[in-house]
């Protein structure tokens, strides 16, 4: 399997573990926690292989932009967060910054 495709799956967890931490509200609701913990260290078991053919520098950047677009969307939409007009603008600056270093990387995979 590519690179990509693990850091992608390790991308996914941990929007998942974000997400579910949210739900516990600081670890009230104990199972939401759980699943976020669960999440989290699944998350890394699938970056590690990434790793292997993805610089650890793109990598981890790609892996937080893409995390903090997708916590901010999943926010707007589910949770009916607020964003305003520049905090709009640097997410998509991070994520102009992700989709560069994909663009500009080569791997073995």
């Amino acid at each position: 399997m590519s690179g990509w495709y693990y850091l992608l799956g390790a991308i996914a967890l941990e929007v998942a573990g974000t997400f579910l931490l949210k739900l516990s509200n600081g670890f009230e609701k104990w199972h939401w926690g759980t699943l976020s913990i669960l999440c989290y260290s699944a998350c890394i078991w699938v970056l590690a292989p990434a790793l292997k053919v993805i610089p650890v520098g793109v990598a981890y950047a790609i892996w937080a932009g893409v995390g903090i677009v997708a916590a901010a969307v999943i926010g707007l939409f589910a949770f009916n967060e607020k964003l305003g007009a520049l905090q709009l603008l640097f997410i998509g600056l991070v994520l102009a910054g992700a989709i560069g270093l994909r663009l500009t990387t080569t791997s073995a995979a």
